[in-house]
């Protein structure tokens, strides 16, 4: 038979759409993909090498004589309009629609070999960027010939191709996972590089594994379940939900109007981390919400248009499935290059709003509970780490005095006359010479230790928060400061521990003999509030080291330092706080004294003045 291959469309689209169509590789491998999916295809081989790559498939490949391959001639030809013709033999909801699909490979190289057999039936052409009329250019049956296929199905050869895989086969199936998650035992994608083979069988098992959080929505990505592992079994940070239900009045082709259900799948997660992976990129970022239709994508990425705060999105990863997208029936929505919808139809105007106003900010609620109880889990844990080396270092302390007295004893015993002072005092200062390694913790201890707390009620707040700013400002690291209300979490005492616990366990019961210095607060609320006086009286006990910062009505009395000067804030009836050019001055000077006592290089007079003018108003 003497085949004519002729186009159904002016030749120079083809030079105009051609290498404008798609802007990356892997939309046009996802295009050539569903090609073979609706092709009822088992198989997808894509074969890749210097100067070339191949898509071959051992789909149902496509008859001349029954005029398969002039309807795919057909640029532009509408696949699809009812539901009638909705699905292939194999029951699966085609994914073509528009009939520009075939035009894919032409972004990718000027020449493409189109190779087909069916039935036995060998066809096969070139489709160019230039052809010079609408008869292409056939391929001799005896030149058709496929890589891996052995009987029906088709080969697109993108020859001398202008866009290039990634070097591994890895890269490629990570790639191709994001954007076609069609995967199944009965649609599997072949990577063929060289000698290096992968094969894409399932979904992505291994993202499952890099989530924090993850909500599901329906039965569509079961596969999810079964791969997240929660870390924090007290935290519910895995959440399976039915899928998500709208109805939604539409206008169908025939112009009717038409209630319809808008149902969402699908889930969506959030990263352990964000090291390593990709924010910006030429193919396909980590971090993306897609939405897809009869298993294709039809857009990548949503968070530029849903999100707010490109911090907690950078965790974000999820994968939507709506195919009232791709209902025949109904007005295509689609954008000509598949890598879009439209933004003005009703069915993406109800999902962009469910995924920003709770879709979004419930997955970003988890990971914030996630990276709290990751940082409640590490504070625990350096609190055991505390405790331990607290019960290390008196086993040491026990073991120090054992040996050193017995070699003391063991000394002087053998000496057959009385030691002199000065012998005496040189064996014992030789024996702990000898023993002085075992206390080798005691300097770690010290070194974990708070330094500074700062002690007030909770009404004088505004005051506390005033000390602490101050000190951060001059060089003190928060870590080293317990203030109870202070709005940065790692200056608070640790999560579950109760502070007066936590204070006699680290600093009055420890080995350690590093002593906190104490920053006092207090007003008129002192005396109501029982904490206030707890913490006044235990520094009283303990002797630390204190200063007081008061606030102008009240008069702090003993067991406080009531004969030093102390530092005077004013505070009128509207709760405005301010304080006098003198006092500001005095209120510096406080901060300087308590850095240099605990070993911190503080700013200078000048630059602590003007800061605290930033803080409260100096008259």
């Amino acid at each position: 038979m003497d085949k004519k291959y002729e186009l159904n469309i002016d030749v120079r689209i083809l030079e105009l759409l051609g290498p404008n169509l798609y802007t990356n590789i892997y939309y046009v491998l996802a295009e050539l993909i569903a090609n073979a999916y609706d092709a009822d295809a088992h198989n997808v081989y894509i074969i890749s090498n210097d100067d070339m790559i191949i898509v071959e498939d051992d789909g149902k490949g496509m008859s001349y004589s029954k005029g398969e391959i002039t309807k795919y001639l057909k640029v532009a030809a509408i696949s699809r309009t009812n539901e009638s013709d909705s699905k292939t033999a194999l029951d699966r909801l085609k994914m073509g629609r528009k009939g520009v699909g075939k035009l894919a490979a032409l972004s990718v190289s000027e020449e493409v070999y189109v190779m087909t057999v069916s039935s036995g039936e060998k066809s096969g052409f070139v489709l160019s960027r230039h052809p010079q009329s609408e008869s292409l250019q056939s391929i001799p049956d005896e030149s058709i010939h496929f890589e891996k296929i052995t009987g029906n199905g088709t080969a697109i050869v993108m020859l001398k191709p202008q866009y290039h895989l990634h070097k591994t086969p890895t890269a490629i199936k990570r790639n191709l996972l994001k954007i076609f998650p069609a995967i199944s035992e009965d649609f599997k994608i072949h990577i063929i590089m060289g000698d290096k083979e992968d094969v894409i069988d399932s979904v992505d098992k291994e993202i499952g594994k890099e989530l924090c959080a993850c909500i599901l929505l329906g039965d569509k990505s079961s596969t999810m379940q079964n791969t997240y592992k929660n870390e924090y079994s007290d935290v519910e940070l895995f959440v399976k939900k039915p899928s998500k239900e709208f109805p939604i009045v539409l206008k169908n082709n025939d112009g009717n109007e038409k209630e319809y259900r808008l149902i969402i799948e699908g889930w969506i997660g959030a990263y352990k981390s964000t090291r390593g992976r990709k924010l910006e990129s030429s193919d396909f970022p980590d971090n993306f919400i897609s939405l897809y239709a009869n298993d294709k994508m039809g857009e990548f990425n949503i968070l530029p248009v849903v999100g707010a705060n490109r911090l907690n999105e950078s965790y974000v990863v999820g994968q939507l499935f709506i195919d009232l997208f791709e209902l025949s029936e109904l007005p295509d929505m689609a954008l000509s290059n598949r890598q879009g919808y439209k933004s003005d139809d009703p069915r993406y105007i109800k999902v962009i709003e469910y995924v920003k106003d709770e879709l979004l900010p419930n997955i970003i609620a988890k990971r914030v509970a996630y990276a709290k109880a990751k940082k409640d889990q590490s504070e625990k844990g350096k609190i055991d780490k505390q405790e331990e080396e607290e019960r290390s270092f008196r086993q040491s302390v026990s073991e120090f005095r054992k040996n050193t007295s017995a070699q003391v004893a063991k000394r002087i015993v053998g000496k057959e006359s009385l030691f002199s002072e000065e012998e005496v005092r040189s064996a014992v200062e030789d024996a702990i010479n000898a023993n002085a390694n075992i206390l080798g913790l005691k300097p770690h201890i010290d070194q974990q230790k708070k330094k500074l707390f700062i002690s007030h009620t909770g009404r004088d707040k505004d005051i506390g928060d005033i000390v602490y700013n101050m000190l951060v400002f001059n060089n003190v690291p928060p870590e080293d400061i317990i203030y109870t209300s202070c709005d940065d979490e790692i200056s608070r005492v640790p999560q579950g521990m109760n502070i007066y616990d936590y204070l006699r366990k680290f600093f009055v019961d420890s080995v350690s003999d590093k002593k906190m210095y104490v920053l006092f607060v207090t007003s008129d609320n002192t005396k109501t509030a029982w904490g206030a006086m707890v913490e006044i009286g235990a520094s009283w006990i303990t002797r630390v080291d204190h200063k007081i910062f008061n606030i102008n009505s009240f008069r702090p009395e003993h067991p406080l330092n009531d004969e030093a000067m102390w530092n005077t804030i004013l505070r009128d009836e509207d709760g405005r706080l301010s304080m006098t050019k003198l006092n500001c001055d005095d209120f510096c000077s406080k901060v300087e004294q308590v850095c240099d006592v605990v070993g911190y290089s503080h700013k200078t007079r000048e630059e602590n003045k003007e800061k605290l003018s930033s803080l409260i108003v100096v008259e």
